[in-house]
């Protein structure tokens, strides 16, 4: 298998490769990305395997549009369907190590919970932001260390908190006096966060309204944990969800370094901060993301310079998987409504699935607000629906299509987000399978770093006894 030379190649912002020279070498390519694994994502020993992963490998120049072509073929039930796009998630790494390279990523598990997903972070070398026990385990069941995940919601069972204590799971957050008490109960060696409230009123969807402590209720939070012999080891924040302001972290790190302050002066020994999510995955996006890494560097180098001996990790989530995935979704029927003074038909058009489904991020997402359905003909003003009896399932109003016939499908990009994750079957309608595929060049490349990460990591100082001769 040959590789394009890295030095053959220029990365632009976005990371995608741009072809300027004619070399082909393995060599090159494999040692760029061995670098940017060995040396940021402290993963030892995982490759992925696509036989354990269900994850198809596209070889011989085939893409995802021939993907998308061979199942729409052979789906001959009509099920709606998703197609994820690994190698979209590992160039939406190396960018991460590129822009923001003293952040640590633990993938937010609540965004998608696809298996191929987590395990294509897991080989990535990320760690993850858990919210529940259910979550938990799925991590855990995947061979995530305990160490590696966050369980980063400040409102907890007390079940789920001893549960996570039972696995070794030692890192979470808090925000109130009621939060200590059950961890102490519960989990008494557990790693504390102290999430505080920040402004997001720039973010689409604000979360500092429901989660986060206000800073003049810092000392008393502290004091309250000193009092519980509770381990406080960092702060968190989150800016909200599809945060269009970047201003918006520079202000919540340096709240974070006020709250730092105040708990080294009580005797805590604080060593992480959580800068949290709000970072889009879409290219379109009102802000990029390197304009958001540029401020948050700066804010890092002047509040938690390198040397204050802090470890930074973020929770991304819709970064690393919204433009992952296409839904596939077929008419099954549809309907022409014609007006008595206009002559121009409307069309009505109701797919396999819908808000129920698949694009429940419609309704429950407000960063994803519309979708645009996509196929080449003449266009007549649309409606689009969702299979169920509900008229609230509604996929798009008044959008201008082409016309349709029953059996045809529909692709909608950005369907990664938020979706699978909280879809449903309501009325009986099957969830949309999934199929996660990567491209032959990128699974050799990162299991290529990730043997040299072993072989780099047993011949270490560190384990003398397993020394390779």
């Amino acid at each position: 298998m040959s590789y394009l030379c890295y030095r053959c190649f220029s990365f632009d912002q976005t990371l995608k490769l741009k072809l300027i020279g004619g070399c082909w070498c393995t060599v090159h390519f494999f040692y760029f990305l061995s670098a940017a694994a060995v040396t940021t994502n402290g993963s030892h020993g995982y490759v992925l395997s696509p036989e354990n992963c269900d994850i198809d490998v596209l070889d011989n120049g085939r893409t995802i549009n021939d993907f998308i072509d061979i199942k729409i073929k052979e789906t001959e039930n009509e099920e709606p369907f998703l197609v994820a796009n690994l190698d979209s998630m590992f160039k939406r790494h190396l960018r991460w190590l590129n822009n923001l390279p003293r952040v640590k990523p633990f993938y937010a598990v609540k965004c998608n919970n696809t298996p191929a997903v987590m395990q294509m972070l897991r080989a990535l070398g990320t760690g993850f932001d858990c919210a529940s026990k259910g979550e938990i385990q799925l991590a855990l069941s995947l061979g995530v260390a305990p160490d590696k995940i966050i369980y980063a919601h400040t409102t907890k069972p007390r079940s789920h908190i001893k549960y996570a204590c039972s696995r070794g799971v030692n890192m979470m957050t808090f925000d109130s006096e009621d939060e200590l008490l059950k961890i102490s109960q519960g989990h008494p060696k557990a790693k504390l966060i102290l999430r505080i409230a920040v402004d997001d009123s720039k973010a689409l969807l604000r979360l500092s309204l429901k989660f986060g402590a206000q800073l003049e209720t810092v000392d008393k939070l502290l004091e309250c944990a000193g009092e519980l012999g509770l381990e406080v080891i960092g702060v968190s924040f989150h800016v909200g969800s599809g945060c269009t302001e970047c201003g918006a972290f520079k202000q919540a790190i340096a709240d974070a370094r006020q709250v730092f302050d105040i708990a080294n002066l009580m005797g805590f020994q604080m060593r992480l901060l959580d800068i949290g999510g709000g970072f889009s995955g879409r290219e379109d996006f009102q802000v990029k993301f390197e304009e958001f890494s540029e401020v948050i560097n700066s804010a890092l180098e002047k509040y938690f310079p390198a040397d204050f001996g802090v470890q930074v990790i973020a929770e991304p989530g819709r970064y690393y998987v919204e433009s992952a995935f296409t839904l596939a979704a077929n008419v099954m029927a549809r309907r022409v409504i014609t007006g008595e003074n206009s002559p121009d038909k409307v069309m009505m058009y109701y797919l396999n699935d819908g808000v129920y489904g698949s694009l429940s991020c419609l309704i429950n997402d407000a960063a994803h607000t519309a979708v645009e359905p996509y196929l080449h003909r003449k266009r007549y003003p649309s409606v689009v629906w969702g299979p169920t009896c509900d008229c609230l399932d509604k996929v798009t109003d008044s959008y201008w299509f082409p016309e349709l016939r029953v059996g045809d499908w529909l692709l909608v990009d950005h369907m990664g987000a938020y979706s699978v994750s909280i879809a449903t079957d309501f009325n009986g309608f099957e969830r949309a399978n999934i199929y996660s595929v990567i491209s032959s060049e990128i699974l050799q490349a990162l299991n290529l770093s990730n043997t040299y990460d072993i072989i780099h990591h047993v011949s270490s100082p560190e384990y003398p006894e397993r020394t390779t001769r």
